[in-house]
């Protein structure tokens, strides 16, 4: 394994996931060990979050997972959203992992670890040896996923125990090689509207008499990237994901909780912070092939033109964004402890921005360039996300 001790130090503008501690990867193994499964984690607790405590004896857990609804656009909009802001908040504000990005976190949570062990790492990577990258949102079943992404769930452990697991998602995603890595072990479900996925949620809760479900909600998420989070249409899609969430709530069995969480907080980027990689024909010298995304940017070098394309990104890009090694990256511990053979899905250079910067290319990423707003760095509002509760009657 390579080392992630925290040896170098991150700027201040930018936080470390806290893996084991207040992370996303703790929200299931928390839930699993509640309904009397606890999953090993090699060196992290297994219920970190106090969960079996905050669930209150819960047999049957639904746990929602709402793309972009980032703990700080939570509280800004508490008047829009009065179930969410109702919620008790059993372990605070929980961190996305790294790159704050929608693969990345839907496999920390379905695995409970972070992405330096489970080898998601990041929305486009570079698959090693073979001159491509991975659209992990456009994956189908090459690479394996099972080989791609060889650790057990989270899901997979449950079941084993005799949990009744159920994951419910859009249709369309059914079979997809993210679904296959993130949700692995649990009964895909595949819902064709956010409506009809609270219902299946809520029938689910009745599977047995201890039931994992597990819900996603993509909508939120989306109308943020094309509208931005400070629009109207973002606003009145955040009141739509509350009455979905107050559905729920109010068709829970007596003895049943709801958590709500999310995968990312975002942030709209103005043009004046939009950074043109392709106006800075320096930069691709000695670039083999450009993954990631515009806040978070892997670099990968020409063999030997390594420090050389390290030094040119670090000069021309400056206080925009935080330029490192994938060493130095990983000695910061962002991605956890990193497995030696998945070091190399990691650029050579990392590039996560500060600010509102993107690193757009809108000759290779047309559509990506044009979005108005943004995740993937670990700026304090991409990675703050909520985890909020809900009990049964019978639980208090």
């Amino acid at each position: 394994m390579t080392a992630a001790a925290g040896a170098s130090a991150l700027p201040a503008d930018l936080r470390r996931p806290a893996y084991g501690a207040a992370s996303l990867a703790d929200v299931l193994p928390g839930v699993s060990a509640a309904l009397g499964a606890p999953v090993r984690r090699g060196d992290l607790p297994t219920d970190p979050l106090g969960l079996t405590e905050a669930l209150r004896g819960a047999r049957r857990v639904a746990v929602l997972l709402v793309d972009g609804l980032g703990a700080d656009l939570v509280r800004a909009h508490a008047d829009l959203a009065p179930t969410l802001a109702a919620m008790a908040s059993p372990a605070g504000d929980l961190a996305a992992p790294c790159p704050s990005t929608t693969p990345v976190s839907l496999t920390t949570l379905g695995t409970g670890l972070p992405p330096g062990a489970h080898g998601v790492l990041g929305f486009v990577t570079d698959v090693p040896g073979e001159g491509r990258t991975l659209n992990h949102t456009q994956w189908a079943d090459d690479p394996d996923p099972t080989e791609w992404m060889a650790r057990p769930t989270v899901f997979q452990h449950a079941a084993a125990e005799g949990v009744a697991v159920t994951a419910v998602g859009p249709w369309a995603y059914a079979g997809s090689g993210l679904t296959e890595s993130a949700y692995r072990g649990g009964n895909y479900t595949g819902a064709v509207g956010p409506g009809d996925l609270t219902a299946l949620m809520r029938t689910a809760l009745d599977a047995g008499p201890r039931s994992l479900v597990y819900g996603y909600l993509a909508e939120l998420d989306l109308t943020g990237h094309v509208r931005g989070v400070d629009s109207p249409s973002w606003r009145a899609q955040l009141a739509l994901v509350d009455g979905l969430v107050a559905q729920i709530v109010d068709g829970l069995p007596d003895d049943a909780a709801l958590l709500v969480t999310a995968d990312h907080g975002m942030l709209d980027v103005p043009a004046h912070t939009r950074f043109d990689l392709d106006e800075e024909p320096d930069l691709a010298d000695g670039v083999r092939l450009l993954a990631g995304e515009p806040r978070a940017r892997y670099v990968h070098a020409e063999p030997g033109a390594e420090a050389e394309v390290l030094d040119r990104w670090c000069e021309v890009l400056g206080h925009r964004a935080w330029v490192v090694g994938r060493d130095e990256a990983i000695a910061t511990g962002v991605f956890g402890t990193v497995e030696e053979a998945l070091a190399a899905r990691i650029g050579d250079v990392v590039a996560l921005a500060r600010g509102s910067w993107a690193l757009v290319t809108p000759r290779l990423e047309p559509g990506p360039s044009r979005l108005a707003a943004y995740h993937g760095s670990l700026t304090a509002t991409e990675l703050a996300i909520p985890l909020l509760a809900a009990h049964g009657r019978a639980l208090g």
